[in-house]
């Protein structure tokens, strides 16, 4: 999986997010919803951030867990039910997730420089 593709999962569920935080009641959009999406833009630039990085490793640690505050902020957001679409946004999320942690096990096993220069080529 390369940047790319990954960069392009994670703006397909910002884009469906912030439909789905319009739903939000009022009182609710300045709290919880205003979590979701820095959440989600802090996903977004540590995406940004490992495919520029040369030692990925920590940026990789870093996103796996911003994505699992993600993944705990949205399901919160279920139990309060203030977003009727959880599965699909939970999808998406879980389409990151996998990419991300199949990246992270490629930046931890792998020769950094072999991986580094297999990511640039495509």
């Amino acid at each position: 999986m390369n940047e790319m593709a990954l960069d392009e999962r994670c703006m397909s569920m910002i884009n469906y997010g912030y439909i789905a935080l319009r739903q939000f009641p009022k009182r609710e959009t300045h709290v919880l919803g205003a979590e979701i999406r820095a959440s989600m833009l802090k996903t977004h630039r540590l995406i940004i951030t490992a495919g520029k990085r040369y030692h990925k490793k920590t940026t990789l640690t870093d996103l796996d867990i911003e994505v699992a505050m993600l993944q705990r902020l949205v399901r919160l957001a279920k139990v309060k039910t203030f977003h009727s679409k959880y599965k699909k946004w939970e999808i998406g999320e879980k389409e990151i997730n996998q990419s991300m942690t199949s990246w992270l096990a490629h930046a931890s096993h792998a020769d950094a420089r072999g991986l580094c220069a297999q990511l640039l080529k495509q």
